[in-house]
């Protein structure tokens, strides 16, 4: 499968090791003087270890990987002791990885008996863990930019509606290149694919398309590598489970590429799902709105 995992570049990095103890999940180790993964299924990409190296040898890259497994990270993280299974599962927290952080949580209280630390203090009550699973958490650091982190919030209005509108956008970030297909506000959602220009022609875009929906938008002229595109959204539909998929794309030409990859990613899904495609014209009226 295609995931979002560390990659090292090894020109760069001098061995100095301060990466090492920001990876609670004990995917990095120091083989031959050079920092190494040594488990993709033990690095959760969230990229907790970017900002620790003084070389800039460490980045996040898309690629083949086996799955992350978070019941495998658990059960290493805990002979390291209760401050590191602390600190792994309040990162998982701090990137909305909530479902994983209840596989974590889950892992402590099957394996208690056999944990060399009291737990209590760890596994929270069952209200309050309802609490964290329904509260949006909006901080972290995902991939080596900051604007690329993984967030999910509840949209705000600021000042007077009629003058200012309300934004209904959900989540960040929205552009196809930069999201994680499996982030946890994509989980059966109904999903609006997006041309970059739609939202700059129709005045309602937020109030009538965007609302009750998670966003991705894409340019399928501009944008370079799209068939990733195409890998990303039949992720979606398998595996995040999204309800429908709406597109919009504009009146001219180029943006009928947008439509193809939604048809090539449901020719190569497991799971089939309703698509309306939408399409908008230059001066903002609609001129096609029809279910696919």
């Amino acid at each position: 499968m295609k995931r979002q995992i560390i990659k090292i570049d090894e020109d760069k990095c001098n061995g100095c090791g301060l990466c090492i103890p920001n990876c609670h999940e004990g995917a990095l180790q120091i083989i031959d003087g050079k920092v190494r993964l040594v488990s993709d299924l033990m690095c959760d990409g969230l990229g907790a270890c970017l900002g620790h190296c003084p070389e800039g040898a460490l980045e996040i890259e898309e690629r083949e990987a086996v799955p992350y497994d978070e019941n495998a990270v658990m059960a290493e993280m805990i002979s390291k002791g209760r401050n590191v299974v602390i600190a792994h599962l309040e990162h998982l927290i701090d990137h909305n990885e909530l479902e994983f952080h209840a596989q974590g949580v889950e892992y402590l209280e099957q394996n208690k008996e056999n944990i060399p630390f009291d737990i209590s203090e760890i596994v929270l009550p069952k209200e309050e863990k309802e609490e964290i699973m329904t509260h949006e958490h909006h901080h972290g650091h995902g991939g080596s930019c900051p604007g690329s982190a993984s967030k999910s919030f509840v949209p705000i209005n600021i000042g007077n509606e009629a003058i200012s509108g309300k934004s209904e956008l959900t989540h960040w970030p929205v552009q196809m290149h930069l999201i994680n297909p499996l982030a946890s506000y994509f989980r059966d959602s109904d999903l609006l694919l997006a041309a970059d220009c739609v939202a700059f022609s129709l005045g309602n875009f937020h109030s009538k398309y965007l609302k009750g929906k998670s966003l991705n938008i894409a340019c399928p002229k501009l944008d370079s590598n799209i068939e990733i595109y195409v890998e990303k959204l039949t992720r979606m539909i398998d595996e995040a489970h999204i309800n429908t998929i709406t597109v919009m794309i504009m009146e001219v030409p180029c943006c009928g590429g947008l439509i193809q990859i939604v048809k090539k990613a449901l020719n190569n899904a497991k799971r089939k799902v309703p698509v309306k495609a939408i399409m908008v014209g230059i001066k903002g009226e609609i001129l096609s709105e029809e279910w696919m």
